[in-house]
């Protein structure tokens, strides 16, 4: 039986994971900043996993080419998340940067059929399978080793994950300092920075140290505009989500305790998500990641 929300969020071991999750996600961006940024706020996130979950869907219908620029946009406008317009222009860049391959096709030449490039069905693998490990971390179950041993696991599971963060109204509409992140480019990838970064703390100590911190350092690791970065770092400032403990962006950053329970409650939403879609995936065969040993 997959964990709840509330499960997670129960389960002392939440923020230790966590921070193991964050520092593993960044280890992840790494190899190909520019394919993480691509993906990297909350709209291209929700965009990317729509085309996705077509594209594995056709697969799994037999027809190799659904993934076709007129149904993905479709999709995106139905699902309410971009403008025709807005969805446009970011597959556009996908197909720029040649994360999205365009396919021959003998019908339509109007008929675009795309295809994901194998560096971006190996990073939605490397996310599943750590979200994977941090559910068994979790609760000790074998959820990873269940996915590794399906030739088709990721067809299979990422459109249920798509499904269900789509009818999350709390992934669609994040409140506080999340959602403030969550529309700055990179903005997931600067709050994984954080979380990976802290310090340990009790559990009643109100700012946790991340460590000393350089704006344009920062701006230069992720991509980002200094400009644009230091703007949003100030807001969560005036929020009393972070501050730092001498001058701003030259000293040691903290994080407010309210802060990394929001994140953590974000964490635990989207692990609920991931587990339930596991069950469903797999399931059926026999074993359930949530309480196999």
């Amino acid at each position: 039986m997959a964990l709840s929300k509330s499960d997670i969020l129960a389960n002392p071991a939440l923020h230790a994971v966590v921070k193991q999750q964050s520092s593993a996600l960044l280890a992840m961006t790494e190899p190909d900043p520019r394919l993480a940024a691509v993906f990297a706020t909350q709209q291209r996130w929700l965009m990317s996993h729509v085309g996705l979950a077509l594209y594995f869907r056709g697969l799994a219908g037999g027809a190799g080419n659904s993934l076709q620029i007129s149904r993905f946009l479709e999709a995106v406008v139905a699902a309410k998340i971009a403008s025709r317009n807005t969805a446009d222009s970011y597959i556009k860049e996908l197909i720029h940067y040649k994360y999205v391959e365009v396919l021959p096709s003998s019908a339509d030449r109007r008929i675009r059929p795309l295809a994901p490039a194998p560096n971006v069905l190996s990073a939605i693998d490397g996310w599943v399978r750590i979200h994977l490990h941090a559910l068994d971390r979790l609760s000790g179950g074998n959820r990873l080793a269940v996915y590794q041993a399906a030739p088709d696991a990721l067809s299979r599971i990422q459109p249920l994950i798509a499904d269900s963060l789509l009818d999350a109204h709390a992934v669609r509409h994040p409140a506080g300092t999340f959602s403030l992140f969550t529309w700055l480019d990179n903005g997931g990838t600067v709050m994984d920075w954080m979380m990976a970064n802290m310090e340990e703390a009790p559990k009643s100590t109100g700012r946790i140290a991340v460590g000393a911190v350089s704006t344009v350092e920062m701006a230069q690791r992720l991509t980002l505009s200094r400009t644009h970065l230091a703007r949003k770092l100030k807001e969560a400032e005036d929020m009393g989500s972070l501050g730092w403990e001498g001058r701003r962006g030259q000293s040691v950053m903290w994080v407010s305790r309210a802060f990394c329970d929001e994140y953590a409650t974000a964490q635990a939403i989207k692990l609920s998500i991931v587990d339930a879609a596991h069950d469903a995936a797999f399931e059926p065969a026999g074993v359930s990641g949530a309480t196999a040993g």
